[in-house]
């Protein structure tokens, strides 16, 4: 069963305005059946398919030929000749809506895309499905702190009790997971599948990795510092490689959408302020995998729960924002020396909204207290701040600071 992704009105708004459309994330995020949702009438063409690949990238001329556009195509990147022939074509007939892209290795993409098609594709970020897409919420603005966006989130969001936002979390948020019922067995069989066929497979041929055991305890060391500041020292002993192919490798799973670094705050005026970014795993199902966490009770009772909670959080306002097509929130963390620390800061038109994630049911004044933070910063002026928890209720918990349900993200 399809469920409906809000991503869809993005591509049909961009297709008006531009003749390539670009849809980059991780593998089975939903991209070409998205796409193909949302232009049912037109050719799909994969790029899995060896056959198919060999003669885009033997003769791309004929392959255009024989599949006009206007056309989808998946995993673009495994034929990078096309992209000089689609911009010939584009060219030529200054049509929009010409030709749908899908791809999951946006690092070497986006060279392609620089080279040939600057200015004419219209480039849309998609993650796994979200928990608005997941319980039916039309809710469509990306997550602010205030309070006009809470009062209207709180009346198309579906009430999510703990047991079933930690079994969603658990599971993870590839769509393939929530089309049919499915038990952990399954979660087990799709994550194992998932692990072998991607990353030992399609990261293996873009890295050249000839050590399978150092990568696999990289990929887990990964996982396990999700939430956390990254630490390419940490990695690097835990996989036993130097700090130049952890950082290699990390910028693969971040070009393939497997993990996102929030880069924190930085004023020049403040030299306090700490310049590490934080690391987060983007699908929590497929953390929970690599750390070895086979039930959601696990997950709640080990020691990193608040960790993966935040991941989740991050990840879900992360897909608020790349499902109404902007690709580079204002998304930051806050933390200066004195390991004084808010979880999350939205940057709008100078002011800066603070959001904390606790794995509370009973959050308290002084979970807020490192909000009056943004207060002192020149030049920018403090909006008002979430607590983002597992209450029940949206309530206000201190001047101009909100409880609010992890649901109503």
């Amino acid at each position: 069963m399809y469920i409906s992704r809000h991503i869809e009105q993005v591509i049909k708004r961009m297709a008006k305005r531009k003749p390539v459309i670009l849809l980059n994330g991780a593998r089975q995020v939903g991209k070409s059946t998205t796409l193909k949702a949302t232009n049912a009438d037109i050719s799909y063409i994969t790029l899995n398919n060896p056959i198919v690949r060999e003669s885009a990238k033997d003769n791309p001329s004929l392959f255009f030929e024989a599949n006009k556009p206007p056309i989808i195509i998946n995993e673009i990147q495994k034929a990078p000749q096309l992209f000089d022939y689609i911009k010939a074509i584009v060219d030529e007939g200054n049509e929009k809506g010409q030709f749908f892209l899908s791809a999951s290795q946006s690092l070497k993409l986006m060279v392609n895309i620089g080279d040939s098609l600057a200015g004419r594709a219209g480039i849309i970020k998609m993650l796994g499905i979200s928990i608005r897409e997941l319980t039916g919420s039309s809710y469509r603005i990306p997550f602010m702190p205030t309070f006009d966006y809470m009062a209207l989130s709180k009346e198309s969001s579906a009430k999510l009790g703990f047991s079933e936002l930690a079994s969603y979390i658990h599971k993870g948020f590839f769509p393939e997971l929530h089309e049919t019922k499915s038990g952990l067995r399954d979660w087990a069989d799709y994550y194992g599948s998932y692990f072998q066929a991607y990353i030992e497979k399609d990261i293996y041929s873009m890295l050249n990795i000839r050590d399978e055991s150092a990568f696999i305890k990289f990929v887990k060391a990964t996982a396990a510092l999700t939430g956390e500041m990254l630490n390419y020292t940490a990695i690097a002993q835990v996989c036993g490689k130097d700090i130049k192919t952890v950082k290699s490798w990390l910028s693969i799973l971040e070009s393939c959408g497997l993990i996102y670094l929030l880069e924190p705050y930085y004023n020049n005026l403040n030299k306090q302020l700490i310049k590490t970014p934080k690391l987060y795993f983007l699908d929590s199902g497929l953390a929970c995998w690599l750390l070895g966490w086979n039930t959601p009770e696990q997950m709640v009772n080990a020691a990193m729960w608040g960790h993966i909670f935040e991941s989740f959080v991050v990840s879900e306002i992360l897909k608020s924002y790349y499902n109404e097509g902007i690709a580079n929130p204002p998304l930051y963390y806050y933390r200066d020396k004195d390991k004084n620390e808010i979880d999350l800061v939205i940057e709008e038109a100078g002011t800066l909204y603070p959001v904390g994630i606790k794995t509370t049911s009973d959050p308290r004044k002084q979970m807020a207290d490192s909000f009056g933070l943004l207060d002192s910063i020149a030049g920018k002026q403090a909006g008002s701040g979430a607590l983002i928890c597992l209450s029940n209720e949206w309530l206000p918990l201190k001047e101009n600071v909100w409880v609010l349900p992890a649901s109503m993200i």
